[in-house]
């Protein structure tokens, strides 16, 4: 990550990279139904606890998951109002006009430059015929 970068894209970073492995998104699902402990995810997983313990770290480190003492057991869940705002934050952030965010002018200004490129205006073209 960039230092120009803001505190939005390194959250939304942090937990696209955390969902972005299909164990950590099966987790994820699975406790969206029901609050599990590392015993639990690692018998429907089919996988050793360490395994799920590493995955459940870097769900808990983007703050997507949370846990919770039960006894001998820790259960985790989803942070619901994490995801929540995340997910708020995420679309707002899609919205936005890329002036309006910082550290995209190298990008703002080769996208200008996009516009003018006559071989690109070419494909354009070309790809409306096809349609």
């Amino acid at each position: 990550m960039k230092e120009s970068e803001s505190i939005l894209d390194k959250r939304i970073y942090k937990a696209f990279k955390a969902l972005g492995e299909p164990t950590r998104l099966k987790i994820i699902k699975m406790l969206s139904v029901q609050g599990m402990c590392v015993c639990e995810l690692s018998e429907v997983l089919d996988m050793l606890q360490p395994r799920v313990s590493q995955h459940l770290k870097i769900l808990k480190d983007a703050e997507l998951v949370v846990e919770n003492k039960e006894g001998y057991f820790i259960c985790y869940t989803l942070n619901t109002a994490e995801l929540a705002s995340l997910w708020k934050e995420f679309f707002t952030f899609l919205g936005a006009d890329l002036t309006d965010l910082p550290g995209y002018e190298k990008e703002i200004a080769r996208m200008g430059t996009l516009a003018c490129n006559e071989k690109i205006k070419e494909i354009k073209e070309k790809l409306k015929k096809e349609c």
